[in-house]
């Protein structure tokens, strides 16, 4: 079993930026692809990023990609999600996920956790 806690959300104005951590117990992460999922109010979870366990290859969504940043530090079992040039299209929830495959759809990951909101102000 993996536990994965976020961290690292809150409110930011429009142009600032978050850096999201995401700390896993339970077992070592360097086994697993970890990826970055968000739900909007009203709106479906959307695939944000994914790394793979290595972190030799990473994979954005296009809403993201130039902006948001994901990494991990396997020997601190954590990943992050540098997000920059924040607007408020990206208020969400934030989860992490860990799986098998670095994957851009969220049937592929076994693993979440509890979401950390981002919340951006116009």
């Amino acid at each position: 079993q993996v536990q994965l806690v976020e961290s690292g959300g809150g409110l930011v104005q429009a142009g600032g930026s978050l850096r999201l951590s995401c700390l896993a117990s339970g077992r070592t992460i360097s086994s697993l692809a970890m990826g970055w999922f968000r739900q909007a109010p009203g709106k479906e979870r959307e695939f944000a990023a994914t790394i793979t366990r290595t972190g030799s290859s990473t994979d954005y969504a296009n809403s993201v990609k130039g902006r948001f940043t994901i990494s991990r530090d396997n020997a601190k079992n954590t990943v992050y999600l540098q997000m920059n040039s924040l607007n408020p299209e990206d208020t969400a929830v934030y989860y992490c996920a860990a799986g098998v495959l670095a994957a851009t759809t969220g049937r592929e990951y076994g693993y979440w956790g509890q979401g950390t909101q981002v919340t951006v102000s116009s």
